[in-house]
């Protein structure tokens, strides 16, 4: 995946301050969605119950985790080199236990424990809860798998640790699951039917977040404009619904009004959206709480009708571009990114076409851009044939990220001049002398540090560009502070 800006941190190991009860150690790796990361917090946390600390040192580890991905090829395959070099350690170590989980596990099942002999336990993502008693198998000497999808679990009962935390930002799991059946994608059939998780659990885990003094939450699914919560169940049951569960249900603009007043200082952002879902309540409400941050992960995938038809997505170009407009004039100065696909069986030059021209439409702040990879078991690899050469995909795929780099610095020029709010995160990469952060619109902003502290809201006046990033210099403290 070729991405402008890349938020996420493939591949990191994770640790949590240590439980002095706790004598054994796991050390956690996590590739793909952000719903993964949040995903290994879960895990930590029931394992902390179990006797487990978890280890930045991987030649220290009992129990080795890696939290799989299964979006494309490139992301499993990265996954057996990893296990690779876990089996290099397990020599060194042989009472080291190793455990592959997530979406991969979901999807290769049993499978996984042929082809990898090093690997002792296979979980699918909804038999975290299960952890305890197939660390018991594995102890015993057994191989231990649950893959079962599950049409309840949410995971709202259990308190997430925060790993690797800077303490500043956090993620809120909100809804698992997708009932969205694009034909490229894998995601339902390794995380299954679409369910939401009861807002009052989500409310209290904000509330907890915000008494730790955490600055800002990202309210997370694989699909959050389809949040529906009616007292429980998978959302293509609500027509069962009785109703007064109907009468009371809350969606997504609901909830995200509530996590606004219950922290009107706590910054909230939202990932991942899906145009079919997004409405205009959930806009207006962007735009009618400060502290709901002006940015929107919108994935379109194809700007032409006819492949968009073949993906099974379930709108057109122009029904994308009128809620790109809707946007534009609720809310004037958000930021857009986007997913695309390029190279989708079938796709010609003039979808091609169609494709950039929907770009210079929108002019994204910034985008995650593939070359298609045919996912097995998804209906486009049972029923269409790969049939568009690499070199053509990735020609294709080239055109797509160079006009993304194009629009990039045009909308990262238009904050010139401009005084914005920015949450300090942490320091720069590339200078110890220089505070990284982000503005309302998710754009990394980069400034001298002067006095100011990781979790500080501060005004920024923005003097120079790159296509990612903004560079300025702190005025002061912000009214959020």
């Amino acid at each position: 995946m070729e991405k402008i800006i890349d938020e996420n941190k493939q591949g990191e190991s994770l640790v949590l301050d240590p439980n002095t009860s706790n004598s054994r150690k796991l050390y956690i790796e996590s590739y793909g969605c952000q719903m993964n990361f949040s995903d290994s917090e879960i895990v930590a946390s029931i394992l902390a119950k179990e006797g487990f600390n978890t280890t930045q040192k991987l030649e220290d580890a009992d129990l080795v985790l890696v939290n799989t991905c299964s979006i494309r090829d490139k992301a499993e395959q990265t996954v057996r080199k990893r296990l690779e070099k876990f089996n290099a350690v397990k020599r060194t170590n042989p009472k080291m236990k190793v455990g592959v989980l997530g979406c991969m596990a979901e999807r290769l099942k049993s499978k996984f424990l042929e082809e990898e002999k090093i690997v002792d336990m296979v979980v699918g993502p909804d038999a975290y809860k299960d952890l305890p008693n197939l660390v018991q198998e594995i102890d015993e000497g057994r191989n231990a798998m649950n893959v079962i999808l599950s049409k309840e679990e949410t995971y709202g009962d259990v308190a997430p640790v925060r790993l690797n935390s800077n303490g500043v930002s956090a993620f809120v799991s909100i809804t698992r699951g997708c009932d969205n059946m694009c034909t490229f994608c894998v995601v339902p059939f390794t995380r299954g039917r679409e369910r939401s998780r009861d807002p009052q659990s989500i409310l209290d885990e904000v509330n907890d977040l915000a008494a730790k003094g955490f600055k800002e939450i990202t309210l997370l699914g694989q699909n959050v404009d389809s949040y529906l919560w009616y007292g429980g169940g998978l959302k293509k049951d609500f027509d069962k619904a009785t109703d007064i569960q109907k009468a009371t249900a809350v969606g997504f603009a609901g909830l995200l009004e509530m996590v606004a007043i219950a922290q009107p200082k706590m910054r909230i952002r939202f990932s991942t959206s899906n145009p079919q879902d997004m409405t205009l309540d959930v806009i207006e409400t962007m735009a009618k709480y400060q502290n709901i941050c002006k940015y929107i992960h919108l994935p379109v995938q194809s700007g032409s009708n006819r492949i968009l038809k073949e993906m099974n997505r379930l709108h057109t170009r122009e029904e994308y571009f009128e809620l790109i407009d809707n946007i534009r004039k609720i809310i004037p100065d958000c930021a857009i990114s986007q997913d695309m696909i390029t190279g989708f069986p079938t796709e010609t030059e003039e979808d091609h076409q169609d494709t950039l021209s929907l770009m210079e439409y929108v002019k994204y702040d910034f985008g995650f851009m593939f070359a298609y990879s045919e996912r097995p078991g998804t209906l486009a690899e049972r029923k269409m044939e790969d049939d568009i050469p690499e070199p053509v995909k990735k020609r294709r795929l080239s055109e797509i990220i160079a006009l993304q780099q194009k629009h990039s610095h045009f909308r990262t020029q238009q904050h010139l001049g401009k005084t914005e709010e920015v949450l300090i995160e942490g320091t720069s990469k590339k200078s110890d002398a220089h505070w990284m952060g982000r503005n309302t619109q998710n754009t990394v902003v980069v400034f001298p540090k002067e006095n100011y502290h990781i979790g500080d809201f501060v005004n920024v006046k923005i003097n120079e560009c790159t296509t990612a990033t903004l560079i300025g210099e702190a005025v002061g403290y912000s009214e959020n502070n």
